[in-house]
């Protein structure tokens, strides 16, 4: 079974790598459809909708104008995240969203960061670079 490191992973968004990434997250969820009737002893459920969002935190990097600078509040992006890096054989996850909130923040002893978050629209797949 293989194990790979954080530090491995990317994020791209469009064909860009975006620059300083400190860690990057995905969450899918499916909703369900109870379909019990009356007769039933237990509850019965179909599968129904998916959705994912994304959450990006970097460093902050004025200068990476086609990576974080296409990260702006109400854009719709393709965006792949690289979880084991982006060379022949890896997977990797690939969608559609909208960004729909950046934060950024800064401490007197610290570095300037930015988290960026993502709701997807469609289908989240995973293919092989």
């Amino acid at each position: 079974m293989a194990t790979h490191t954080g530090s491995e992973g990317t994020v791209k968004v469009g064909s860009d790598t975006i620059a300083e990434i400190r860690s990057f997250s995905i969450e899918e969820s499916a909703d369900t459809l109870e379909d019990t009737s009356m007769g039933d002893s237990a509850r019965t459920y179909k599968p129904s909708l998916t959705t994912f969002t994304a959450t990006i935190d970097v460093l902050w990097d004025e200068a990476d104008t086609a990576g974080q600078g296409a990260l702006t509040n109400g854009a719709s992006v393709t965006f792949s995240v690289y979880p084991e890096g982006d060379t022949a054989g890896d997977t990797y996850l690939s969608g559609a969203g909208i960004v729909t909130g950046r934060s950024v923040s800064s401490s007197y002893d610290g570095l300037v960061e930015m988290s960026i978050s993502l709701q997807g629209s469609g289908a989240l797949t995973t293919t092989t670079v």
